[in-house]
């Protein structure tokens, strides 16, 4: 997920689609947040990314925590598995091309006025994200056809192989919506849908949970679905999701027994908390990298590829690594290590390789300038002080860097248009499958950022071609495998970090679950025994 939509996604979901084959009120806490109680209220503390309760029109992290536990997909990932996408709403079946995939709806499943769920409900709601195309998750249905088979069956259809197509139905932007009461309130499959507004103060969905309300800047409140027939049973009689920007206060909170779980703390503010809280410290699905333009008109020497081997090798992953904390690993390339195709290791400093390559790139003591956003730190990492290590560590064999850091706002959009020479900054997967990440590659979304035409370098935008259009599970992760590989060895790219997700609760609570889409998984979560 590029960093302005936000993240949003981990997955051998080619493996799954082969698995799946032919299966058939206010702020405060203090209103019985014992969770221990058998029901009750939770009160989750993070940082919004909220824009909107609809979801064809969401793509905000806070946006997919909530909505998962209101509606359901056609398939979904169970808990932290972000691997396989299991049944939700529907079984699927697909064809050898990976161009036909075909949903069967479960029996007897209900939207939460106990309307029941048909294909006239899940063409609607596709088409709808579809026809919507100023909505942020509009891209997700690009190239993907919809068709009625029957009042149970409905089919996706792809021009090209679609392995990944599994992975991205889950997304609770592709959500499942009571078709008859969306459009009695102004829903539509084009533009002059007004449905948002509704569905702001309203649900219409089928998952475990209902809106009770919703102010974008302060809080969300979740109520038990009495009529909720899936596998889900929700554990509480509400939940309060609440805004709270500062990850100090969410510990404080958390510790003082204001809130249940924390979701936005750091590997350093967790590392101390004691046996009454339960913490969950894992790798993200987000990568910190450096770019290293190929356009000589913006970056001058850095568009000598030898001078992205220099810094690749110069730099000290391991110092690197302890401005991270908790969860975090060193990034072993531009697929991060829980997805197929991933690389096993990462870089090791060379520092006779890094002076031979400089010297090669014809770099002669230039200044240069590193940008990067300074205030939207990821993971609880924060960009100054790695910049201001690999300023350092690249000094090490003469290379002059002086820092530009700048409020995110000003610095995305030099970013996105390609306009900076050298600089730090992160990225997410669209949704739970590698393919997210082959906008790296050459001619691609962040490959055009680096300057880097799919002319630059063929062989590597033919390993694009291959692992985006495989109909064949283990020659996806090959090829997949063989891109990493040769991003790592060619590409103008230096991943460096993924950052921890590091989630936190007290002692009330149980089943707490880390998703590479929704981050925390309100649906697993229950009281402690």
């Amino acid at each position: 997920m590029a960093p302005f939509h936000r993240h949003a996604v981990v997955a051998a979901i080619a493996a799954a689609a082969i698995a799946l084959t032919g299966c058939s009120g206010g702020n405060s806490a203090n209103n019985n947040t014992n969770a221990s109680s058998g029901g009750g209220t939770l009160v989750v503390d993070t940082a919004f990314s909220l824009e909107t309760g609809d979801p064809g029109r969401n793509y905000v992290p806070t946006g997919n925590l909530v909505l998962h536990a209101v509606y359901d997909t056609l398939l979904t990932f169970q808990g932290s598995d972000s691997t396989t996408p299991e049944p939700d709403l529907a079984t699927m079946e697909q064809n050898e091309d990976a161009t036909e995939f075909t949903f069967t709806l479960q029996d007897g499943r209900t939207f939460s006025d106990g309307t029941p769920v048909t294909a006239d409900d899940v063409v609607f709601s596709l088409e709808r994200v579809a026809g919507i195309t100023d909505s942020k998750a509009n891209f997700l249905m690009a190239g993907i056809t919809v068709t009625k088979v029957d009042d149970k069956t409905v089919k996706l259809s792809t021009e090209t192989p679609s392995l990944q197509l599994p992975a991205i139905v889950t997304n609770p932007s592709l959500a499942i919506l009571n078709s008859k009461i969306v459009k009695e309130n102004g829903g539509t499959t084009d533009n002059s849908d007004t449905a948002n507004a509704w569905l702001d103060a309203h649900s219409a969905g089928s998952g475990p949970y209902t809106l009770d309300s919703l102010d974008l800047t302060s809080q969300v409140v979740l109520v038990k679905n009495a009529a909720y027939d899936g596998t889900d049973t929700p554990a509480y009689d509400k939940i309060v999701v609440r805004n709270i920007s500062e990850s100090a206060t969410q510990l404080t909170n958390l510790k003082g027994g204001d809130s249940n779980v924390a979701v936005d703390l750091s590997g350093d503010q967790v590392k101390d908390l004691g046996d009454d809280f339960t913490v969950k410290s894992e790798p993200s699905a987000e990568t910190l990298f450096l770019l290293v333009n190929q356009n000589k008109d913006v970056g001058g020497v850095t568009a000598n590829p030898q001078f992205a081997e220099a810094v690749r090798y110069a730099l000290d992953y391991d110092k690197l690594l302890e401005l991270a904390g908790a969860g975090s690993v060193q990034a072993t390339g531009v697929i991060p290590p829980m997805f197929p195709g991933a690389l096993q290791t990462g870089v090791k400093q060379d520092i006779d390789r890094a002076k031979s390559a400089l010297a090669a790139s014809g770099y002669a003591g230039e200044e240069i300038t590193l940008q990067f956003p300074n205030d939207n730190p990821v993971g609880g990492v924060e960009f100054t002080p790695v910049a201001e290590r690999v300023q350092q560590q690249l000094k090490d064999i003469g290379v002059n860097i002086t820092l530009a850091p700048a409020p995110f706002a000003t610095e995305v959009d030099p970013y996105v248009n390609a306009k900076e020479a050298f600089s730090l900054w992160y990225w997410g997967p669209d949704y739970a499958d590698s393919s997210s990440f082959l906008p790296f590659g050459p001619g691609e979304k962040v490959g055009l950022r680096a300057g880097w035409p799919a002319t630059a370098n063929t062989a590597i935008a033919d390993l694009v071609a291959a692992a985006r259009d495989a109909t064949d599970v283990e020659e996806r992760n090959t090829a997949f495998g063989e891109y990493a590989q040769a991003m790592q060895d060619e590409g103008p790219f230096v991943p460096l970090i993924v950052p921890g997700s590091n989630l936190a609760s007290d002692d009330t609570v149980d089943g707490l679950e880390y998703n590479v889409t929704w981050t925390l998984d309100l649906r697993t979560l229950h009281p402690a025994d």
